[in-house]
């Protein structure tokens, strides 16, 4: 079984040394989020990009916080999320979204985490609509503290390989620092 964040780390996930190192607002917004599209955050973890991406599609947009452990979802009700934020747990072979109701799929540090890469693509195609964007954040494979642990990650090119495998049109990749890059794809 591949490697799960550890939900007792949950403080990592939205602590300021986080928001340091990237502001999700400005992140979601030069990626193309605006008002009144719909947002799939696939590993939403406690909401790091999810409440930022609220208030940018606004209430005429809809955000889905996906996450396969409940106790992600459980800090985001803890939170109290306004009403367009929809709380959704999922296995990786079905995302509980409707076919073609997501503008932007947003992947953000968890494809690495992703026991069957193929089926999970499947279903992020599925849920985006004609032309909809994925945004992929990931890990650069290399030996370092922070982050997983180096068996467990994904090279960018490999990551862009998968995508292209899957029938994405990759139009954008870069490194964010030495360790993190970032994949923009659109379903083909």
């Amino acid at each position: 079984m591949g490697h799960k964040f550890d939900p007792a780390k949950i403080d990592l996930l939205i602590g300021k040394e986080r928001h340091k190192e990237m502001d999700p607002r400005c992140f979601l917004t030069e990626k193309g989020l605006s008002g009144g599209m719909s947002l799939a955050d696939i590993g939403c973890g406690p909401g790091f990009f999810t409440f930022p991406a609220a208030e940018i599609v606004g209430k005429e947009g809809r955000v889905y916080a996906v996450d396969v452990q409940e106790e992600m979802l459980d800090e985001i009700r803890r939170r109290t999320p306004p009403e367009n934020i929809v709380l959704a747990r999922s296995g990786e072979r079905e995302i509980p979204v409707e076919d073609g109701s997501c503008d932007m799929v947003l992947l953000a540090y968890v494809f690495h985490e992703a026991e069957d890469r193929p089926p999970f693509l499947e279903e992020i195609k599925r849920i985006l609509k004609d032309s909809g964007l994925l945004i992929l954040l990931d890990w650069e494979k290399r030996v370092e503290e922070e982050g997983p642990p180096y068996e467990e990650r994904l090279a960018k090119r490999e990551a862009e390989t998968l995508l292209k495998g899957a029938g994405f049109e990759v139009f954008g990749g870069e490194m964010i620092n030495p360790s993190q890059y970032c994949i923009s794809a659109r379903a083909g």
